[in-house]
């Protein structure tokens, strides 16, 4: 008469646990490794989530927003042509004042960018010059906090300048200096514009230091004669992660002119190509140093689990002749090696939750890279400020729960094969 099968599950999974708590140091030596090896990769990621976070939320206040809307031809042309009527921000405005967007989206901006050049009594230099609302740039851009002298662009300016150091330096400029900036208008004229010079900021980034200049918009749209159109209209959530959702919802309500060929939308990733490369080549280089620390941790339970079956030949041996069959005994290794797993992976990954609930505060990474003296860090290219809060996404999380018991089920499987190999008669002649 066969036994029911549900007999054998509950006799393999006791001899499992039977045998973890007789091999206790065996058992803790393979746990302690998945432990810790789970513990850093939740931290990583969540600490790598954080920081990817804020060089999005720093690179978009400078550039195209977390969402940008834009005339089809100027991300490619630049030119003052490509431009977006005023009735596409008040199509935008109410847009976001309707769900989703109420309740996801932050600010709304709108700026005027046009290339240019800047010339002063010593020389010119190309300058990429953007026409701003000083009240809602400072609110929302950090260039307003990262003054070096002077102050801000102010809500009643009209003929100011906020211009980055090194341009400052290269045009032999200071606070009060006369500056002219030439640029072409609607006309395809070349048209210029005096202005002075009320304050200096330095990002830290030579790009952004040496090249542009902050007017008050209503100058910009006087000077080029476009009156209330703008060229970028930007749009900020409360995360990256809703980008998606937003860029939707204004596809939809912005329908009309987006048929009629004047308005295109775009999340960051599209709007800011080399920001969104940048992240994602640091994640695969992530994913590849964790890989091959996880390839390591492997093979160490591999190793542990493999020299356990080799020692435990008469043990098996007896089971087999009790009646274990070689598939059963290759499950009782399986199932050690599963139960293992498992209980350690959630372990592991709470104990990197709980290490990064510890820093919801933020972790200062400043000291590494030498700019403690300036509040913020320069990384590739994008400056973020150096406390970086871990962010846990919970899509995330469940990959790495899915990997680790992957690689711990990969890991048991050789070994609980070659205990299905062991021969009865050769086992029992294997001494304790």
């Amino acid at each position: 008469m066969r036994a029911r099968p549900s007999l054998h599950v509950g006799v393999i999974l006791m001899l499992a646990v039977r045998n973890l708590r007789r091999n206790l140091r065996r058992t803790i030596l393979t746990a302690t490794s998945f432990v810790i090896g789970g513990a850093l990769l939740t931290f990583s990621q969540t600490f790598d989530a954080g920081t990817h976070e804020q060089m999005v939320d720093s690179g978009v206040r400078t550039g195209s927003g977390h969402v940008a809307v834009e005339a089809p031809g100027f991300r490619v042309s630049r030119r003052i042509e490509d431009r977006l009527p005023g009735s596409t921000l008040q199509l935008v405005r109410a847009a976001v004042a309707s769900p989703p967007g109420a309740e996801r989206v932050t600010d709304v901006f709108y700026r005027l960018t046009v290339h240019g050049l800047a010339t002063s009594a010593t020389g010119a230099r190309p300058a990429q010059i953007l026409g701003v609302d000083p009240t809602i740039e400072a609110a929302l851009s950090p260039l307003d906090e990262q003054v070096v002298e002077g102050r801000y662009l102010e809500a009643d300016d009209r003929l100011a300048a906020y211009v980055g150091a090194g341009l400052v330096d290269a045009l032999d400029l200071r606070i009060g200096s006369r500056l002219v900036l030439m640029a072409q208008d609607t006309h395809k004229e070349v048209a210029g514009q005096l202005v002075r010079v009320v304050g200096i900021f330095r990002t830290g980034i030579g790009e952004l230091d040496e090249s542009v200049i902050h007017v008050p918009i209503a100058t910009a749209g006087e000077w080029l004669g476009i009156g209330d159109d703008v060229t970028n209209i930007g749009v900020m959530v409360d995360s990256s992660l809703a980008v998606p959702e937003i860029v939707r919802h204004l596809g939809r309500e912005l329908a009309e002119p987006i048929a009629r060929g004047e308005a295109v939308v775009m999340g960051w990733q599209e709007a800011m190509p080399a920001l969104y490369t940048m992240i994602v080549f640091d994640e695969w280089v992530g994913f590849l140093v964790l890989g091959i620390l996880f390839v390591i941790i492997g093979f160490s339970i591999i190793n542990t689990v493999l020299m356990s079956v080799l020692h435990r030949h008469r043990e098996f041996g007896v089971l087999q002749a009790l009646g274990l069959t070689p598939r059963q005994t290759s499950s009782v290794v399986l199932v050690e090696g599963l139960l293992q797993t498992v209980v350690c992976t959630f372990i592991g990954v709470g104990l990197g939750l709980a290490v990064t609930a510890a820093l919801s505060d933020g972790l200062d990474i400043s000291g590494l890279y030498g700019s403690m003296d300036i509040g913020e860090v320069e990384i590739v290219g994008v400056t973020v400020d150096p406390v970086i809060v871990p962010v846990v996404n919970p899509v995330r999380i469940l990959q790495i729960l899915g990997f680790m018991l992957f690689v711990g089920v990969v890991s048991s499987l050789y070994p609980a094969l070659r205990a299905g190999t062991i021969d009865v008669t050769e086992s029992m002649k294997f001494e304790r």
